[in-house]
């Protein structure tokens, strides 16, 4: 069956054809001349390039040209930029400016991650985000490498610290993303929705984040979109899964760009060369458009306007537990358009001011029947509305320290039905919040703020405060802390129904010691976090809840020690336990495991443009409800521990006028047995394992870029 997919997968691989290399050597001192060693030297938008040597010298070769922008960085220094005409060898000496301010301040850190082409201390890049073997260029699959995130293959969402996927918030530049994954299926996981490209700046809060954000028990995921392109570019992608095609377009004044994308995937010819645990009736497939349009104001202001849209369709037969040797047929069909606009602009005098909108409309068609049994099938339609206006304003106070401060207003129309049954609400919730970021001397910052929200639907107030201090030991090193109170309505498919609830709350205490230079990021962080009024479902519906998660967590990179390798570590300890919805008691949850490890592996090899990545994942078993069991032993079975292996492999050349990545990738390559937990019938006399669809995912793609050197975007996605 694997056969005519092998043969596919070996020819899109090979390289297409030969081309030219340029040499590109040069110096690199600092202002005094002193030669500056560890130097990242490298084009622009691309993987080519070197680091210095210890006299400053560099070189590299690279297929590029025509012109193009050189860069070099150095932690504590000013990143420079020059244009270079490629094409023929050249030699540069180039200086760099040291920015003492930077390289002494102390930063925030306590519960992030930043990934971030414009700061540094950074965890992860952008890069690291779409090359991560296993991620398939998703965001929330590729920071489940991080330390304090949790390997949950059923459903869909961020789990974090004891926290469900539902306690993680995601917003794009300032705003809350209602429905940020697609339309999940029972015990499947759907990915996010949004293309890592479109973001120059991805910051992950595992906890304790700042005010100007809420509605989140656990963390926030915190997306920046990206501002003007250096230059003009198209892009087309073939997959074995679909097409598709950008345009990413600036103008001649360098003041505005648009651009657009549109890309195409169904899986019905992938399922019948691989077979799936379930019977598909229809495959997935999904068409997912974005259109963008970005305006230079002024020096300083920026109007960016973004527009997605998504439609989505998947549905399969199952075998029946509750009626053996019958099938059950479960449809899905989504549709869904997000809008974002918003505006920053310096006011002088230190004042600064950014405003935002957003609009979002998310409807579903759910369909589920046991053939041949009754009741009727059940039909299911919802639809969610989602409306926002946000305002942040803030004022330099002195050389370093900043206050922020802000509302925003959210309207929500929810409605829904099961056959002729309706439950429908709307929701007004307004927030206030105020930060400060108080430098008392360079090494030694506090961040202090508070939020306060009110919620029609709960007709409730609450007031947030949040805290975090932070010392540099050194210049590399510094030590944070972090305290916070975190405010979450119940969610919507409660709040149909059941409107005398409260807040859910949770109360973070974190302490971080991190090492961080240019080729090596050491990373400890222990926290605490206790659960208050979470909502339960018995004995009848209330906010009787708790729980609470405390562990120890460990990150390492390293980017020097092996040549062209770079590796990271990150290890979390978990012990977490709570009482909600039906629990009886306080147990550890069914998406929570004790130990989670993980090691990515990333090797380029400059001579055949070949990069190389794996992904290897562990975690101890998860709990899951035996109705077999007496009630003091609820939740005690365990699944089996996860072990998986994902590869890729990239092929960085040129066709034509075109840069070009051939892509493959696998998952699960050593087919390990993933056990997510299990489902029982209501007699509890026959079971299923829950799983992945297929042991393994194969994917193969050819992306080409005209105009710009894109090979960087290592695109898989699905």
């Amino acid at each position: 069956m694997l056969k005519p997919f092998s043969t596919l997968i070996i020819f899109a691989i090979l390289p297409l054809l030969l081309h030219a290399q340029t040499t590109v050597k040069g110096r690199i001192t600092d202002a005094k001349k002193k030669p500056l060693a560890g130097v990242n030297i490298a084009i622009k938008g691309s993987y080519d390039g070197a680091t210095s040597a210890k006299d400053g010298t560099f070189s590299f070769t690279t297929s590029a040209k025509g012109e193009r922008i050189l860069t070099a960085s150095l932690s504590g220094y000013q990143t420079l930029e020059i244009k270079a005409e490629l094409g023929m060898p050249q030699e540069f000496n180039l200086v760099l400016k040291e920015t003492v301010n930077e390289l002494k301040m102390v930063t925030i850190s306590a519960g992030s991650f930043e990934a971030s082409d414009e700061k540094k201390n950074t965890m992860l890049k952008p890069l690291d985000i779409v090359t991560t073997a296993g991620a398939n260029a998703d965001i929330v699959s590729a920071l489940k490498t991080l330390p304090g995130a949790q390997q949950v293959g059923e459903k869909e969402g961020l789990f974090v610290r004891g926290g469900t996927g539902a306690e993680t918030q995601t917003f794009i530049d300032g705003m809350l993303v209602r429905n940020p994954f697609s339309t999940g299926m029972p015990d499947f996981a759907a990915r996010g929705r949004f293309s890592p490209f479109l973001f120059k700046g991805t910051t992950f809060s595992s906890g304790g984040y700042s005010a100007l954000y809420g509605q989140g028990l656990s963390s926030a995921l915190v997306l920046e979109s990206t501002d003007l392109p250096d230059r003009s570019s198209y892009s087309l992608g073939i997959m074995t899964i679909g097409a598709s095609a950008g345009v990413d377009k600036l103008s001649d004044d360098k003041k505005k760009a648009y651009g657009f994308e549109l890309d195409y995937a169904n899986l019905d010819p992938y399922f019948k060369l691989v077979k799936q645990k379930q019977e598909p009736v229809v495959a997935p497939q999904q068409l997912n458009f974005s259109a963008n349009y970005r305006l230079k104001t002024s020096k300083t202001g920026m109007l960016k306007l973004f527009l997605t849209g998504a439609w989505n369709e998947f549905g399969f037969l199952g075998e029946s537990l509750e009626y053996p040797g019958d099938k059950e047929e479960f449809r899905v069909d989504n549709k869904y358009v997000y809008t974002n606009i918003s505006y920053k602009e310096s006011l002088g005098k230190g004042w600064k001011i950014q405003l935002g909108t957003s609009f979002s409309t998310n409807r579903d068609k759910i369909y589920m029947d046991t053939i041949n049994k009754s009741p009727e099938p059940s039909h299911v339609r919802a639809r969610q509305d989602f409306t926002q206006l946000r305002a942040v304003v803030s004022k330099n106070l002195g050389q370093f320290s900043v206050l922020r401060f802000g509302s925003e207003f959210q309207y929500a129309d929810e409605r829904s039905a099961l056959n002729d049954m309706h439950a429908d609400y709307t929701d007004s919730y307004s927030a206030s919040f105020a930060e400060a970021d108080i430098y008392f001397t360079p090494r030694f910052v506090g961040r202090f703020g508070a939020r306060y929200e009110y919620t029609s639907v709960l007709k409730a107030a609450n007031i947030a405060p949040r805290a975090s201090l932070a010392y540099k030991l050194d210049a590399k090193s510094q030590v944070a802390f972090a305290y916070g109170e975190f405010y979450q309505k119940p969610e919507q498919q409660y709040l149909r129904f059941f409107r005398n609830l409260g807040y859910q709350r949770a109360t973070h205490y974190i302490a971080s010691y991190q090492h961080v230079s240019e080729f090596f990021t050491l990373r400890g962080e222990v926290f605490y976090k206790k659960y208050h009024d979470l909502f339960k479902t018995v004995p009848s519906y209330n906010n009787n809840g708790t729980g609470y998660a405390k562990g120890a967590e460990l990150f390492w990179r390293d980017r020097k020690r092996f040549r062209n390798v770079d590796y990271w570590l990150s290890y979390s300890y978990l012990d977490t336990k709570r009482d909600y919805l039906n629990y009886p008691y306080e147990v550890q949850p069914d998406f929570a495991a004790n130990h989670t490890a993980t090691l990515v592996y990333k090797h380029y090899m400059p001579s055949v443009q070949l990069n190389l990545g794996a992904t290897y994942t562990f975690a101890t078993g998860r709990p899951y409800y035996n109705p077999n069991r007496p009630q003091t032993e609820f939740m005690q079975d365990r699944t089996r521990s996860l072990n998986t292996l994902g590869l890729n492999v990239n092929y960085l050349t040129t066709v034509g006028k075109a840069f070009t990545v051939f892509v493959l990738t696998i998952t699960n390559v050593l087919g390990n047995d993933q056990e997510y937990g299990f489902r029982y019938s209501s007699d509890g006399l026959r079971r299923n394992m829950v799983g992945p669809m297929a042991p393994r995912f194969f994917f193969v793609g050819m992306f080409m870029s005209f105009g710009i050197d894109r090979r960087q975007e290592v695109i898989d996605r699905q």
